[in-house]
């Protein structure tokens, strides 16, 4: 089997367990987030972190979000330009959300492009060494990639639920590794994993 055909097995097959998590039971995983995350995370004030509004079944981070908009960050979510190219649109309270692709919300057009210094990337799969799988469009890789070439070194924390998990993510030489996970148990730095 060919790694794409690997990534892709781990992707589908780690996506419909999420998609089996009861409704109910996702509420409170993504409660249990907000708690480990909302004080783990290290976050200055002024300090532009990245979420995501929830698509299909995965992680409601707007908990966690708002936790860490109370401690002094500035959040932005992803907006999809076109098919290579996303940007990260400052998301107020009290902001209109607009259809911004990938069957997600956000602010619209005049809302400020920031630069994160955290990202929260959601993914399909993810393996102790802070691999990660996402969704197959690579639109996180190509954000990820223009802000190293603007000088810029996001953290990187992926968001996905225990069951997420994999044994190993087959690596390529694009990927980019996450510095942490957070599951509904709990933040773990890569480098306290592996190393």
């Amino acid at each position: 089997m060919s790694l794409k055909e690997l990534k892709a097995q781990y992707r589908s097959e780690r996506l419909a367990a999420r998609d089996a998590i009861p409704a109910e039971d996702r509420i409170e995983k993504a409660l249990a987030m907000a708690t480990h995350g909302g004080q783990a995370i290290d976050v200055e004030p002024g300090e532009i972190i990245s979420g995501f509004l929830p698509i299909r079944s995965e992680v409601d981070i707007r908990p966690l979000m708002a936790r860490l908009r109370e401690r002094g960050a500035r959040l932005c979510v992803p907006v999809i330009l076109d098919r290579n190219t996303i940007v990260f649109r400052e998301l107020v309270a009290g902001a209109t959300l607009v259809p911004v692709g990938f069957g997600t919300f956000g602010p619209g057009p005049e809302a400020a492009e920031l630069d994160p210094d955290v990202m929260l990337v959601p993914l399909s799969a993810f393996d102790r060494s802070g691999h990660r799988i996402g969704y197959g469009a690579g639109h996180y890789d190509r954000a990820i990639e223009r802000l190293h070439q603007k000088g810029l070194n996001p953290r990187l924390i992926g968001i996905a639920f225990d069951c997420q998990e994999v044994p190993s993510v087959p690596a390529e030489p694009h990927d980019v590794r996450l510095d942490a996970i957070l599951t509904e148990s709990g933040l773990n730095f890569v480098s306290e994993v592996i190393g």
